[in-house]
């Protein structure tokens, strides 16, 4: 478990090494890491972060990576991709980060943000100015489009774990068309939706705004593939059919017909 306590001092040692390394010029807390969410932190939170390069030197100083602090508590350093790394601690906290310049950053998306470290020219600033704009202008819904999608994944994924591929049809089943279920609900019944929600990941504390369904679409995809399957087909009618004129009743049939549902 992760104190409050130690919570903040990972957060000004992270400052610290931030603005002691050369070439390093920006350092952004995401998240639950912010100030304006650090209400919402528990036992479970992590570090999610930017750290910002001087232009150009993203290639050459990601290798070294001394300026994390507490360095003899690392048990784990690991990349995700060219910009993105996770290391551990050996109390369990997680640091989750992009470490690059800003450019690199381009197309990133930002909700609950803090800059605490930047240059003069205020960069980091502006690439988060800019990334939680691009968030909010992507927070979008379109529920009758993704419906539609998730009959699509469904009888995909059916037809996967039929041919004995459980892997893949279990992913397009339990992940794809789940997600797309929540992000429907969402768009369906926006105003149950509260300030909680995470504007760049629908699937975040879903279960906070919809507790009923989020767990009854948990307990569904517990059960085997096509289980789980039929379970998140049924809902999907249960929840969203009912006087939703756009609702794809007919295409619903269909796919129940070709999986003798």
């Amino acid at each position: 478990m992760t104190s409050p306590e130690r919570f903040d001092e990972l957060s000004a040692a992270l400052a610290r090494g931030v603005r002691e390394r050369d070439g390093l010029i920006g350092l952004v807390l995401l998240g639950s890491a912010s100030d304006e969410a650090s209400a919402r932190r528990d036992e479970w939170s992590d570090h999610d972060f930017f750290a910002i390069t001087e232009a150009g030197l993203g290639h050459e100083i990601r290798p070294d990576l001394a300026w994390l602090p507490d360095q003899d508590r690392l048990v784990l350093t690991a990349r995700e991709g060219e910009i993105g790394f996770a290391a551990v601690y050996d109390d369990g906290h997680v640091f989750e980060f992009a470490f690059s310049d800003a450019s690199e950053l381009a197309g990133a998306l930002a909700g609950e943000a803090t800059v605490v470290v930047d240059d003069a020219a205020g960069t980091t600033a502006t690439l988060i100015a800019a990334s939680r704009a691009r968030a909010e202008a992507g927070d979008r819904f379109d529920p009758s489009n993704d419906v539609r999608l998730v009959l699509v994944k469904l009888l995909i994924g059916v037809g996967r774990v039929r041919r004995g591929e459980e892997l893949n049809g279990g992913q397009f089943i339990r992940q794809w068309a789940v997600q797309l279920l929540v992000r429907a609900i969402r768009g369906r019944f926006a105003e149950a939706s509260t300030s909680l929600r995470d504007t760049i990941d629908p699937m975040r504390r879903f279960e906070r705004d919809f507790p009923e369904w989020g767990a009854r679409i948990a307990d569904a995809v517990a059960q085997p593939a096509e289980e789980a399957a039929r379970a998140v087909f049924g809902l999907a009618r249960e929840i969203l059919e009912p006087g939703w004129d756009d609702f794809p009743t007919a295409a619903a049939d269909a796919v129940a017909r070709r999986l003798g549902w």
